[in-house]
């Protein structure tokens, strides 16, 4: 999956999220990406958010600590 889709992706979850309570959001947008999202798509989403890119809306951002990050060996 190309990395400007990853970011449209959990852009599209966070817009839909910032009609809830922040707090509830920022849980909920973590909770489906944890529920919903391969260790390959997490995995870009960090390399995007590790590297600095400016295209996340807030709320990715806020909620990439509660996300699971994949773990090495399910690089492949």
């Amino acid at each position: 999956m190309s990395a400007d889709r990853i970011v449209r992706m959990a852009n599209d979850i966070a817009k839909f999220m910032e009609s809830k309570p922040h707090a509830e959001g920022v849980s909920m947008l973590a909770s489906h990406i944890n529920d919903f999202w391969e260790p390959r798509m997490r995995r870009q989403l960090f390399q995007k958010i590790d590297a600095g890119e400016t295209g996340f809306r807030s709320l990715v951002l806020e909620a990439a600590g509660a996300i699971r990050r994949p773990a090495a060996e399910e690089a492949a």
